[in-house]
């Protein structure tokens, strides 16, 4: 079954989850969604998160081979979930939907905004700068993400 997710916009046919960085609680919760929608689910990680299953791909750890992997394969209307804001950026360019693990949703409004912050951020780090890395993971966390993948796949 396809989605409709909005109005004018192509259905999503698949799911493509950047493993390396996603948390459990986001893949599974994925999985259960899309088996109830008969779309295919996919996992991509390096040899490092290896995952289990029939839709699992392993690539090498070399940078961005993960992203590489899945830029390769997404296609028009395709989901990608994702904490990498490039990555993110480069499957809307291909008229993919994309999602973080916190269940925003990047689309074309925000996403240059958020890349500006990410290399703002990177200059701050190269500089000699700290920055905080991510909280941990609470439940409300995860039920932000699972309302932002309904909202997107329309149910």
């Amino acid at each position: 079954m396809r989605t409709k997710n909005e109005k004018n916009a192509l259905p999503i046919t698949n799911i493509w989850i950047d493993a390396d960085g996603c948390p459990r609680g986001v893949v599974r919760v994925t999985f259960a969604y899309a088996a109830a929608l008969g779309l295919t689910c996919w996992t991509i990680s390096n040899f490092h998160h290896q995952l289990e299953g029939d839709t699992h791909i392993v690539v090498d750890d070399r940078s961005q081979s993960v992203d590489m992997a899945i830029l390769n394969r997404c296609k028009a209307g395709d989901l990608v979930i994702t904490q990498d804001i490039g990555l993110a950026a480069i499957a809307l360019g291909k008229k993919c939907r994309a999602l973080g693990i916190y269940g925003q949703e990047y689309a074309e409004k925000n996403i240059g905004v958020l890349l500006e912050i990410r290399d703002q951020s990177a200059k701050f780090r190269r500089a000699g700068g700290r920055t905080k890395g991510p909280k941990k993971r609470t439940q409300s966390d995860d039920a932000a993400f699972e309302q932002g993948l309904k909202r997107v796949l329309g149910i």
